[in-house]
């Protein structure tokens, strides 16, 4: 059931923190993986812990924000036109796979290579499957070419987003603002 009311079109403020949130945190996994450093330096280390870290919670973060959706539901679509609304739609959905599958991904990427996900400073880590020298290399690449791919889809996603603000003159970008 859906808790919005015909008066508001705006995402309520949680849906806006779940938005928000977990694009800082894509943005700091993204800024760890491409400025951590030489294998085996300090940087590394502490930039890898970082991008464990920011996985992790986007990961916690995209399962809150599903229940949330679900629960509390989304405004109506403000698109008329039928294409764009279609577009809109897949691009939500892609992102959403993103959310769930990247951090996945690298997690079992990690253990098919014999190790726990270890957050760093902490004594939290975790195994979801066992060490495969088979798996590692398959998952490794599906991690990079996913982690690849959704630049080009967020970057669509925020341009989108600019032109409906700046083209279009509609609320689509003030709704999640």
């Amino acid at each position: 059931m859906s808790s919005y009311s015909r008066t508001t079109d705006r995402y309520t403020k949680p849906a806006i923190f779940f938005h928000w949130a977990i694009f800082l945190l894509v943005a700091l996994a993204y800024l760890a993986i491409e400025i951590r450093g030489p294998r085996g330096s300090d940087s590394r280390t502490f930039w890898t812990g970082v991008h464990f870290w920011a996985g992790t919670l986007v990961l916690g973060l995209a399962v809150l924000r599903l229940l949330w959706r679900l629960w509390a539901g989304t405004p109506e679509q403000l698109e008329t036109n039928r294409l764009l609304a279609f577009i809109a739609r897949a691009a939500h959905l892609s992102l959403y796979v993103f959310i769930f599958a990247q951090p996945l991904l690298g997690m079992l990427m990690v253990n098919a290579g014999g190790r726990p996900v270890s957050l760093a400073w902490t004594d939290i880590s975790f195994t979801l499957v066992r060490a495969d020298s088979i798996a590692r290399p398959l998952l490794k690449d599906a991690h990079e070419w996913l982690g690849n791919v959704f630049y080009w889809v967020i970057g669509l996603h925020a341009l989108a987003a600019i032109a409906h603000h700046v083209v279009f003159k509609d609320r689509t970008l003030r709704r999640i603002v």
